[in-house]
């Protein structure tokens, strides 16, 4: 059976008929397979994400590199602080110790009682003043160097920790600068004091020997030895130039010495003590008169050589070549009991004779006992005293050229 057709599209059985063409979704010439559609949008935020990350990394590294070379300056800046700090606390230690030693030897300069070597009021609270200053300048000193200088510690690690130390180490740092400002400033304080001390300590030190020469004039029956003693002391004193334990204790053996001259000039005079005693006096004033600059001790006997009874007269007489030329003289009590008699001055011009020896060695023969009696007896010549008693009775009279050299010799 023929079944008749109809040009066009078939439709479903149950589609109305339409008009026109329906085209296929797709064409094409075998099957296929729909596409898949794009996704930019997620790419493109993994590449945002990993530069963001890189980027955070890089700040991170930046800021971490930035601390540490913050922190390395800062250490470096204290450091240099520091040392300069710790010199500088070295020094004033080493000033403070020496400033100790002067108001030490100031201290003890004030603190000796018994000074017969006196020295002006003025001259005293000079000093005092000067070493209660510098004892303050030292305590002073003291307290600034207890401050300690704190080490840059550990290097921490990470950067807000880095920021941190560094700011500490930045102020530290002002302090340590700080430090080394008082201790520069506490250094002069230090040297100041010194001066006044050593300036005021060295004056009184210089007005006390100045008066040792009058103090032994003052003292003229004091034993060469205590007067030899406080001439050195004398000496030592005026030589001093820093206020030290040195200087103190040449001023102590001064004051000492001192003291000695008077304690051995009432031990003489207590020796010659009784009816003679300022007849005495007066024949040693005398003799020194003959040969200044010579030191002369007396010693007083009722004999002396064997002589001193019915009427005569005895002496001897000891010297020393050394410096300062010194001398002991003998003589019996008939020489004081003659006195003014021009028998007794010409005895003891011959004994002068012998001590003025100290100065004019050389100008005579002292190989024999003879030539040291001839040489006595030719000075006391020389010096007017014509009398027998001055040698010429006892031991001849001496050669002219004797007489000629010894008036050569005062």
């Amino acid at each position: 059976m023929t079944v008749p057709t109809r040009l066009g599209t078939d439709a479903p059985p149950s589609s109305p008929l339409t008009g026109g063409h329906q085209l296929p979704t797709l064409f094409s010439a075998g099957t296929t397979t729909p596409a898949a559609a794009p996704r930019p949008a997620r790419r493109k935020g993994l590449v945002f994400g990993l530069l963001g990350a890189v980027g955070v990394i890089a700040a991170l590294a930046i800021t971490q590199l930035s601390a540490n070379l913050g922190y390395d300056g800062a250490a470096a800046q204290y450091d240099d602080a520091a040392q300069q700090a710790t010199t500088a606390k070295a020094d004033v230690r080493a000033d403070t110790a020496d400033l100790r030693g002067t108001t030490d030897a100031g201290g003890t300069v004030l603190s000796v009682e018994n000074r017969p070597l006196v020295v002006t009021d003025e001259v005293e609270t000079a000093l005092t003043a000067a070493v209660a200053d510098g004892t303050a300048v030292a305590s002073d000193a003291e307290g600034v160097l207890a401050t300690g200088i704190a080490a840059v510690g550990t290097k921490p690690v990470w950067f807000w920790e880095l920021f941190g130390a560094a700011s500490a180490l930045e102020q530290r740092g002002a302090e340590v600068i700080l430090l080394t400002d008082d201790l520069a400033a506490v250094s002069t304080d230090i040297s100041d004091a010194r001066a006044a001390i050593t300036e005021s300590g060295l004056t009184l030190l210089s007005a006390a020997a100045e008066a040792a020469p009058g103090f032994e004039t003052a003292h003229l029956s004091a034993r060469n030895d205590a007067v030899i003693a406080l001439r050195n002391a004398a000496a030592s004193v005026t030589a001093a130039r820093t206020m030290d334990g040195s200087a103190a204790t040449a001023y102590l053996s001064l004051q000492e010495a001192a003291a000695r001259v008077i304690a051995t000039e009432s031990e003489e005079l207590s020796e010659k003590a009784g009816p003679l005693m300022d007849v005495r006096l007066e024949i040693e004033a005398f003799a020194r008169s003959l040969a200044p600059g010579v030191l002369l001790d007396f010693d007083w006997a009722p004999t002396v050589s064997g002589a001193g009874d019915n009427g005569s007269m005895g002496g001897y007489t000891t010297w020393w070549w050394d410096d300062p030329g010194r001398a002991t003289i003998q003589l019996s009590n008939s020489v004081a009991e003659q006195w003014p008699a021009e028998r007794s001055k010409a005895l003891v011009a011959h004994e002068v004779g012998h001590a003025i020896s100290v100065k004019c060695q050389g100008m005579y023969d002292a190989s024999t006992q003879d030539s040291i009696e001839k040489w006595a007896t030719a000075w006391a010549i020389s010096m007017g005293f014509t009398d027998d008693a001055n040698g010429v009775w006892a031991y001849g009279y001496p050669p002219q050229n004797y007489i000629d050299a010894a008036a050569g010799c005062r």
